[in-house]
């Protein structure tokens, strides 16, 4: 029996952006070749965008950013693992495995 999609995305990354950030483009190029090799949940947020206040205080000077979180059984998220600014498909894969 082959596992389910679920029993294989047990990290959720979100990334923290917005428009006209060169860093923000790199760390999604970085994110898009991590996925070519390893199945997770992924969202972008624009701190920036309307009803993104609380990002948007937290982030705004500080962008990219990335929560990496494990999916717990019971369907809840561990405290997230943060990583700033510049980085490496290395330091993300390190991220999602020690979470």
């Amino acid at each position: 029996m082959r596992p389910t999609l679920s029993l294989l995305q047990n990290a959720r990354l979100t990334l923290y952006s917005r428009l006209n950030c060169g860093l923000c483009e790199t760390a999604k190029v970085t994110l898009n070749n991590l996925r070519q090799r390893k199945t997770f949940e992924y969202a972008e947020i624009d701190v920036m965008a309307p009803g993104n206040q609380q990002w948007k205080d937290m982030y705004e000077f500080d962008v990219p950013v990335l929560h990496v979180e494990k999916i717990l059984p019971d369907g809840q998220l561990s405290n997230p693992k943060k990583l700033f600014h510049r980085f490496t498909e290395t330091e993300v894969q390190k991220a999602i495995d020690e979470c």
